[in-house]
């Protein structure tokens, strides 16, 4: 890559890292801050679902803005603006009612990220599918990185440093991004396979397919780290034996959540070389395949076998993502990349808020098992959409 490239994957993976971060947060200090707050855990998980609805439903208009007035400028604005809800979260964490409404600003501000960054990396980086792989690199750090430094802060201090610690990192986002001098690419950089007009009916099958997706995504990273401090007893046992009798419940499933997310980094790679290598449309395919059975079997399983399901499950369902953008960016027009990846993450991270209402409300009646025994039927139908997908598509070249 040249220099320019650099920089702008420099700024793009870390927009990443916190975007994710950012929304991670929440679902490491659920536990801890429902015995602050006296409430059931059902009705702390629903305090953040209109953060996780915002982060989805307003990235069409931010990349309707990015496509207006350029990626540069909004991405300063999201760093700033999670930063400084993110600190108010911390303020204000006694009080649901002002707690919901910071929340909501993380993920309004936060949902500014994945338009503008993604159509950066597709009209920036000439080998699309391996810069798309880096920067989904980074966002799955930040998955891995959100429950293990929240659960640290959690275990230290308070739920309040969690959120103090992720307000001071975006802030440092948003000097960076002062600082740092990047080119905002003028057009499309990537190969010239990409349609000029874009393919509309596949667009649209592709869309169903990533709405499902949002909601499998957002189900399993909001329940994880409850559903392993509740199935791992001997898991905790283990790490007590370890570590010391001092370890919590909680700190043992942020550790575990964040090697499992971790794990997904190891998948983007595997992900941007096998888009590489082979037809997008079936990489992206075997991936969601291979990630059924895991899921599938999440529901039944505990301590050591349900951590590594869930890491097969993972390494595949974010594996398949640099696939699953090079098909953003070869099915829409370049003129519109930025405002193709805001129709993508409305559909997939506002539809998938859902997930969050729905794991509340299961999880109080049957309890998180049945979110999974949820979560692998909406993975059946994302197979069904990509092999419609399949035949509504001509074969297209490794990316």
């Amino acid at each position: 890559m040249n220099p320019e490239e650099r920089r702008l994957l420099a700024v793009t993976c870390f927009g990443h890292f916190l975007s994710h971060y950012n929304m991670l947060v929440f679902p490491s200090v659920a536990v801890p801050l429902a015995a602050m707050l006296g409430l059931p855990l059902g009705a702390v998980l629903q305090l953040s679902l209109y953060q996780y609805l915002l982060f989805g439903i307003t990235a069409l208009p931010w990349g309707l803005a990015c496509d207006r007035f350029g990626a540069k400028p909004l991405l300063v604005l999201f760093f700033l603006g999670a930063g400084l809800c993110g600190l108010a979260a911390a303020l204000v964490i006694t009080d649901p009612f002002l707690l919901t409404l910071a929340l909501a600003g993380v993920g309004l501000f936060s949902g500014c990220y994945h338009p503008a960054g993604l159509g950066l990396v597709a009209r920036g980086i000439k080998r699309i599918t391996r810069g798309m792989a880096y920067n989904g690199i980074f966002g799955n750090l930040g998955l891995g990185a959100a429950p293990l430094f929240t659960g640290l802060a959690v275990w230290l201090w308070s739920p309040r440093a969690a959120f103090v610690a992720m307000g001071v990192l975006n802030l440092i986002g948003c000097a960076t991004m002062l600082l740092l001098k990047v080119d905002e690419p003028a057009r499309a950089q990537g190969q010239q396979a990409r349609s000029a007009q874009g393919l509309v009916g596949p667009f649209v099958i592709l869309l169903a397919a990533m709405m499902l997706g949002g909601f499998t995504y957002r189900g399993m990273t909001v329940t994880l780290p409850a559903y392993l401090e509740f199935q791992g007893p001997e898991l905790l046992a283990w790490f007590q034996a370890v570590a010391g009798a001092g370890i919590s419940g909680n700190l043992m499933a942020t550790i575990v959540t964040s090697a499992i997310f971790t794990v997904g980094a190891f998948g983007q790679l595997a992900g941007g070389w096998l888009g590489e290598r082979v037809d997008p449309r079936w990489g992206y395919f075997t991936f969601h395949a291979i990630s059924l059975p895991a899921v599938l079997f999440m529901a039944w399983a505990s301590n050591l076998p349900l951590a590594l399901l869930a890491m097969v499950y993972t390494f595949f369902l974010i594996g398949m993502q640099p696939m699953e953008n090079t098909l953003v960016s070869r099915l829409s027009p370049p003129a519109f990349q930025h405002t193709a990846y805001g129709v993508k993450f409305v559909l997939a991270f506002g539809i998938g808020a859902l997930a969050v209402e729905l794991a509340g409300l299961a999880q109080e009646s049957w309890g998180l098992s049945a979110v999974y025994l949820g979560l692998a039927g909406s993975t059946a139908l994302i197979l069904l959409a990509i092999l419609l997908l399949i035949a509504r598509t001509p074969k297209m070249n490794p990316a």
